[in-house]
């Protein structure tokens, strides 16, 4: 399956200390917890970069110290980016779209939206209950066959010709076709992203 690309909270705010999170973004995790002179934008973007691996807790923690960090004159907008990422990290599509549009951002696009809504009900946030992460795994082992009868009737279908193939012989098969089309999806998607990522770089400069 092709790697999504990610609705992102927006970094970007004018003025003040948070004005450098552009140039603070290329640096690593470690880089931006040493950071002592912009640290509001260092946890913000660490907050932003939690969000992208649906963390919520160390979402919450690092706007909490960004907020703590901040300049009184940049709490608002912090909190509409903290709304922002953690309504991305707990897979809150609805709240993510309302978030992002008080950013003053173009909100995340249907697939985006509908992709994150499938993965809060496959992988819903830490802290759901009982019959929320059983409704995940349930989901889950039912892609898992699906995948494996769509493989193995393709199997079935190419062999066919040569008169056909035992259903051992065309699970085997059909795994081998799922796990190529999948890698060929991925790799589509990651250069779908890349030429995505280098059109924004030139959009900001």
């Amino acid at each position: 399956m092709a790697k999504q690309q990610k609705p992102r909270a927006m970094r970007q705010v004018q003025g003040g200390g948070l004005a450098a999170m552009e140039r603070l973004e290329q640096r690593s995790d470690e880089e931006l917890e040493a950071e002592t002179k912009f640290k509001s934008a260092a946890y913000a973007i660490l907050g932003a970069r939690a969000a992208e691996r649906y963390d919520g807790r160390a979402t919450r923690a690092y706007y909490q110290r960004a907020l703590a960090a901040a300049r009184p004159q940049e709490r608002m907008q912090l909190r509409r980016m903290a709304d922002a990422s953690i309504a991305l990290a707990e897979r809150r599509a609805g709240d993510l779209k309302d978030a992002v549009t008080r950013l003053g951002q173009a909100p995340p696009t249907d697939r985006q939206l509908l992709m994150l809504r499938l993965m809060g009900l496959v992988a819903p946030p830490p802290g759901s209950s009982v019959l929320l992460r059983l409704r995940g795994y349930a989901l889950i082992l039912g892609l898992v066959i699906a995948l494996l009868a769509i493989g193995l009737g393709l199997a079935e279908l190419v062999s066919l010709p040569f008169g056909g193939v035992g259903i051992g012989g065309g699970i085997f098969l059909g795994i081998v076709i799922v796990a190529a089309v999948l890698g060929v999806m991925a790799f589509l998607g990651r250069r779908k992203q890349a030429r995505a990522r280098a059109a924004a770089a030139a959009g900001r400069r």
